[in-house]
């Protein structure tokens, strides 16, 4: 339906300039160069008031009060100061968002707007559901990583929100409590998380969810080992699925953050029944509103063979047929400087515009650091069937959390799946 309209829209435009051109003809023409152009920017006005006039609404799925009340904030800015367009945002929690977006595309019930992860930009714009921006957004100051998470076969589906990573969170009193220093590599994690553990403390955990969100916390173990994405039946990959099992069995990681999000990973933290957790910039802030006088700082994920961390981050994109221009009208507003600056300090990522990201955090030694993991930081995909090799993945490392599987026969299953969509 978006798209017909759209079409009928460009029809309706188009007939009225015509008939506007054929009037134009009859009447006198200006008297001066300047009258003329005045009188030409008086038509276009009316014109591109007309092409982006109307509602458009976004879909995220940031589960995190203060990301959903800055996201909030810039609307409602945005919306005070001018006529033509109104947003409005719905959330879609992100257990659901792909599937609504899945069948929002075959109903043809979309939004106008999505703010999406950046792993999955690439599998809807394949499906033709994205407008291309090619030419219409200008990205030339923004950090490659995130454009070409936007861009499939040369073309730009997107516009790249911001970027993030995953560090080490730690307690610092129960760590030195149990006699214990900041661990840098697997061995050291296990005795750490096993010294932290007791009746009501798990010493580790991360968000291990069946999802994107719980593939995002597991890579950094394949990757610490110099395997890939896609090599999971490989000798890194069944030492990484091994090294959790390691964790799990222990006791010091418990089976229960394969219900958590990393939302939920990072309130069990904030309420003192973790010593550590793998999670990502945007959690600083709640961190330091909630808690600010928890002891608690940030390193590296203790690694195997090599430093390792995932590079996170959201995209915007505009659906094709929907309200475009409005849309890219409001994404300009989001995007320039001020404001973007608003909503990377409110929700703690790091700008994917270079000239915006240079200087933001001098001086914070917990956001410098992340800055730092950058350099370490793993990109998913991007790969138009990204989604499905996710989904092996989770399944992986989720059988093996609960003992449903062996590391061998998860990565042999997992492994059958990937090359099955690699055609291998």
């Amino acid at each position: 339906m978006k798209r017909l309209v759209a079409l009928l829209m460009t029809a309706c435009l188009l007939g009225t300039m015509l008939v506007g051109c054929g009037a134009k003809e009859e009447t006198a023409a200006p008297a001066t160069e300047a009258a003329a152009t005045e009188a030409a920017t008086e038509e276009a006005a009316p014109a591109e008031a007309a092409a982006t006039a109307g509602n458009v609404t976004i879909w995220y799925y940031w589960e995190t009060e203060g990301h959903q009340k800055a996201l909030d904030h810039i609307i409602q800015e945005f919306n005070s100061s001018q006529g033509d367009v109104t947003v409005e945002a719905k959330y879609v929690p992100f257990a659901d968002f792909k599937k609504q977006l899945s069948i929002g595309a075959s109903a043809d019930e979309l939004p106008d707007l999505v703010i999406l992860d950046n792993p999955d930009h690439a599998s809807y714009a394949a499906m033709g559901i994205f407008a291309d921006l090619t030419g219409r957004f200008d990205v030339s100051t923004y950090y490659d990583g995130p454009v070409n998470s936007c861009t499939l076969d040369g073309k730009l589906y997107g516009v790249p929100f911001g970027s993030n990573c995953l560090l080490l969170y730690y307690n610092e009193d129960m760590l030195k409590a149990a006699g214990c220093e900041v661990p840098t590599t697997w061995e050291e994690l296990q005795k750490v998380a096993e010294a932290c553990t007791t009746d009501t403390v798990s010493g580790f955990a991360h968000c291990s969810l069946q999802n994107e969100e719980g593939t995002f916390n597991f890579l950094p173990w394949v990757w610490s080992t110099g395997a890939t994405s896609y090599e999971i039946n490989s000798e890194g990959g069944i030492k990484a699925l091994t090294a959790v099992k390691n964790l799990v069995d222990a006791g010091a990681m418990t089976k229960e953050a394969i219900n958590w999000t990393q939302g939920d990973t990072m309130h069990q933290f904030i309420a003192g029944n973790l010593a550590m957790m793998i999670n990502g910039t945007w959690q600083v802030p709640t961190m330091r509103n909630e808690v600010p006088d928890l002891n608690w700082n940030v390193a590296p994920i203790p690694m195997d063979a090599q430093q390792a961390s995932g590079l996170g981050g959201e995209n915007y994109a505009v659906i094709a047929g929907g309200n475009e221009e409005g849309a890219i009208k409001f994404l300009e507003y989001a995007t320039s400087d001020e404001t973007c600056k608003y909503m990377m300090d409110a929700m703690g990522y790091i700008s994917s515009n270079s000239t915006i990201a240079e200087g933001q955090f001098a001086g914070d030694a917990v956001y410098e650091a992340f800055v730092e993991e950058m350099n370490y930081a793993n990109a998913r995909g991007p790969l138009p069937e990204w989604p499905e090799i996710s989904d092996a993945i989770s399944l992986a490392f989720n059988e093996v959390m609960t003992g449903a599987a062996t590391p061998e026969d998860a990565a042999a299953k997992a492994q059958t799946t990937i090359d099955g969509i690699l055609g291998k």
